[in-house]
């Protein structure tokens, strides 16, 4: 019976790294269907980043006590899954709690300290659960997390906490066994841990195959748990989980206010204030200036939108959105997300890409959005896993200027002054300073 109940953890194990390395696999096509950017160079302050953004989550700080909760959580996560090294090995090879000798006396300390962070996580993630139901915070409650996004979010707090309860019920159950000298469970005997114990009124009227059975559903649930959740993680914004340590990697590390520039359009402007340095062949034109779809984005930005925690801080920040414009940042990002994943779709169904007739600009992303955007940075400065909205808002916006000449009356009148008058104003240069005369 233990050689077969080996076989079907080898094989729901095998299953579910399969599963979960082909869509990392898709996600990664996904991601290089965008244009080439170098983010190589300055490693050390790039682990800088790493370790500060990623690990420490230095920006939740700026709301200390969600940042103390969030911290929980992530700990949690971390932290408590060490134990599924040894569910692991218990289950491939038949041990029972195979950690235990070796350890010792540390054994039970550790395990206590995961039960003491099982239970911090259940209390937060019913915190979490209150603020986002019952206290509607506005962020958590906006219209772009409509149907799945904010369904989702409850998902993953659900999943976690019926997780740690089933770690807490397994550890009761076991130390009842021991007791009772049961075997398996008497060979390896750890004591009572701290918070499972809590729990024993409630089994310890049930009958040796009752309990053992429980203990076993308890068991194989929260293994089989753990397997559901890491191949849920690449269909939700949970895949932060994974994808914030290369997002904080490879932040930008040039000044915010920076705008990049397009080095197509500054040979225009150099030939045509020094024409003999113009080539005397013609070179080949930029396939598009700007991006009306995902391809003409950088891998960079097609990354953070896989980022995107969804925690709506950018948006929370965005002074257009407080002014009740249509702009949201967050909304910039899982729309560039769900383009992807329909091109991922398209390419998956026909062996490469198909022209369906729809783009990011347009079909996902309006031009009252990106042109409400005042290109502040503050979306940029609050996101705390490194994504920046504001770099995919210019480069749709330059898309519509260039490519479209789609712009207002306002922009159409500040590019011609400053074609003409090299300042946005309809001055003549000559007469600048005659303002001093006044």
């Amino acid at each position: 019976m233990e050689f077969i109940q080996q076989i079907i953890f080898l094989l729901l194990t095998a299953a579910a790294i399969w599963l979960f390395s082909r869509k990392i696999t898709e996600l990664r096509r996904n991601i290089n269907l965008g244009r080439p950017e170098d983010f190589t160079g300055h490693s050390a302050e790039r682990w800088r980043n790493v370790i500060l953004l990623a690990f420490g989550q230095k920006k939740m700080f700026a709301k200390p006590l969600v940042a103390v909760f969030h911290f929980v959580i992530y700990a949690g996560f971390i932290i408590i899954n060490i134990e599924v090294i040894e569910i692991l090995v218990d289950g491939l090879f038949g041990f029972h709690r195979v950690l235990a000798s070796p350890l010792d006396a540390f054994y039970p300390w550790l395990i206590n300290a995961f039960e003491f962070l099982a239970v911090a996580v259940i209390l937060v993630c019913l915190i979490f659960l209150a603020r986002r139901n019952v206290l509607k915070v506005r962020r958590l409650n906006l219209p772009e997390l409509d149907g799945f996004p904010r369904n989702d979010a409850n998902i993953i707090l659900i999943t976690e906490i019926i997780l740690m309860s089933l770690f807490l019920t397994l550890n009761a159950t076991d130390t009842i066994l021991q007791v009772r000298g049961i075997y398996p469970y008497a060979d390896n005997s750890t004591g009572n841990f701290a918070f499972s114990s809590l729990l024993h009124p409630l089994f310890e009227r049930l009958g040796d195959s009752t309990l053992i059975g429980v203990e076993r559903a308890a068991w194989w649930m929260h293994i089989i748990g753990i397997f559901a959740f890491l191949n849920y993680l690449p269909y939700s914004k949970h895949l932060h989980i994974l994808f914030a340590f290369p997002n904080a990697y490879y932040a930008r590390l040039q000044p915010q206010g920076k705008m990049q520039n397009m080095p197509e359009i500054q040979k225009e402007v150099l030939y045509a204030m020094q024409p003999e340095l113009a080539p005397s062949v013609n070179e080949e034109p930029p396939k598009r200036f700007g991006a009306k779809d995902i391809f003409d984005l950088s891998w960079r930005n097609l990354l953070d939108a896989y980022s995107c925690t969804e925690c709506g801080r950018c948006t929370a920040s965005c002074p257009a959105n407080i002014t009740g414009k249509l702009l949201s940042p967050r909304k910039i990002m899982m729309a560039t997300r769900d383009r992807m994943e329909e091109v991922g779709r398209n390419i998956r169904t026909n062996g490469e890409f198909k022209d369906d007739g729809r783009s990011l600009l347009h079909n996902y992303i309006s031009q009252e959005e990106i042109r409400a955007c005042t290109t502040c940075n503050a979306c940029v400065e609050a996101c705390p896993v490194a994504i920046s909205p504001l770099d995919i808002i210019v480069q749709l916006r330059r898309y519509q200027a260039m490519e479209e000449s789609n712009v207002p009356a306002e922009w159409s009148a500040m590019f011609s002054n400053t074609e003409n008058n090299f300042a946005p104003w309809k001055f003549s240069p000559d007469d600048r300073d005659k303002w001093i005369e006044s």
